[in-house]
């Protein structure tokens, strides 16, 4: 029996990415949330208007912070020390670059955050009755999200 091509597409998947912040080498993430932009929306009404309601209009652009989460390993403190690194208005700023890819490692979607820097570390939770693995959370701020393909 012949196989049928399958014609249809399919969403991507959203389990293969890499991470790059600044120089450094790709860090191993489990976990990247908040990739998110909006607009405050400007209301104004003129009292002169024959309209009982108000004009809305695009204002500022804001974008949401980056969580990214990963496993914690022994030896291991890059973020930990990229947190420590923060000092009162002397923050190294970075571009961070988060790459989807497909299943040959090629990119298909690439957003790059501009002027990033942490502003909160998370180290794991302990508990006696779980079995799960120990898993740290950076948080970033940036200025600025762009995504291309």
């Amino acid at each position: 029996m012949a196989e049928e091509k399958q014609e249809s597409t399919w969403p991507v998947p959203l389990f293969h990415f890499n991470i790059k912040i600044g120089d450094k080498s790709e860090i191993a993430f489990q976990e990247v949330s908040g990739l998110d932009t909006e607009y405050d929306v400007i209301e104004y009404r003129a009292g002169n208007s024959a309209e009982f309601s108000v004009v809305k209009m695009p204002g500022l652009k804001k974008v949401s912070d980056i969580t990214l989460k990963k496993g914690l390993f022994k030896d291991d403190t890059a973020l930990f020390d990229y947190f420590a690194s923060v000092k009162m208005n002397t923050v190294k700023r970075e571009t961070v670059v988060i790459t989807l890819l497909d299943e040959e490692h090629k990119p298909l979607f690439v957003w790059t955050l501009n002027n990033a820097f942490p502003i909160k570390m998370t180290g794991t939770e302990l508990n006696a009755t779980s079995g799960e693995v120990a898993i740290e959370e950076l948080v970033l701020a940036h200025e600025g999200l762009t995504m291309a393909t």
